[in-house]
């Protein structure tokens, strides 16, 4: 007996190649009704997209533990496995999974709100205005920057990595590692601070210095908060993803050719 039985699958109709790909393969597998997602879980998730629906897909069952297996019906897909309509029992049987934590995000804005928010791929903070950030950054309760002048600086966990933190030139990270990464934006002070990278377990405290003239906003992946006055950065490691992976499209291999790119 097979154990996956109950197999979902959420598309990107907005996309003409997922749809496509929707509907090549339901007519080979047996789908349960996605409107019965909220009811029970299944036991896989299948994404057809790209890594934009895969982490709307991984936000929206975000705490259920349903391993979710992605087909790449979109551009990038680094998350994803590739399309193949075939087997997909057999793939889903011999895949590999990869368990991902979340980091929480917990903002205190100038009005006095406290909001929190969950990211799969990073915490970013970013200048609202042509004013330059500045932001103080502590470690474990420890100031380590009392000044960055910046566009902005993230977190993000390995997921994440190849994303925006790599487009700020953050490194990438392999998953599995327990590391994080602090990554600025534009920095301009101090000058030659290129980021750090910290353990899982570290938590981070940002604080923004005259948040009324250089106003801040923090976003958790997709989930924008304005007029920041403090975040602060932690792994939630009683929330797991789970993610699984084609075994000839190890993504440990991907991640390390992905650092030799030209």
């Amino acid at each position: 007996m097979s154990r996956f039985e109950k197999i979902a699958c959420i598309c990107d109709f907005s996309s003409k190649t997922a749809s496509e790909a929707y509907k090549e393969l339901s007519n080979r597998y047996q789908f349960i009704d996605a409107n019965s997602l909220d009811l029970e879980d299944p036991d896989v998730i299948i994404a057809l997209g790209g890594d934009g629906l895969m982490l709307k897909v991984l936000h929206r069952y975000i705490g259920r533990s349903i391993p979710i297996y992605g087909m790449n019906r979109g551009s990038v897909g680094f998350l994803l496995n590739t399309y193949k309509p075939d087997s997909l029992i057999e793939r889903l049987e011999n895949s590999v999974q990869f368990q991902l934590h979340p980091l929480e995000m917990k903002v205190k804005t100038l009005d006095g709100q406290l909001t929190s928010e969950l990211a799969i791929n990073e915490v970013s903070m970013l200048r609202q205005t042509n004013q330059a950030a500045k932001i103080r950054i502590s470690v474990d309760g420890e100031e380590r920057i009392s000044s960055l002048v910046c566009d902005g600086v993230l977190v993000s966990t390995p997921a994440g990595s190849t994303a925006y933190n790599f487009a700020a030139n953050g490194p990438i990270i392999p998953l599995g590692s327990n590391v994080l990464s602090i990554t600025p934006i534009s920095p301009f002070r101090p000058r030659r601070w290129r980021g750090a990278l910290l353990s899982h377990d570290n938590k981070v405290l940002f604080e923004v210095i005259d948040p009324l003239k250089r106003p801040v906003s923090a976003v958790a992946d997709f989930n924008e908060v304005r007029d920041v006055i403090s975040v602060q950065v932690y792994e939630r490691k009683d929330i797991v993803l789970k993610l699984l992976f084609d075994k000839e499209n190890n993504i440990q291999d991907r991640i390390i050719k992905e650092q030799f790119m030209p």
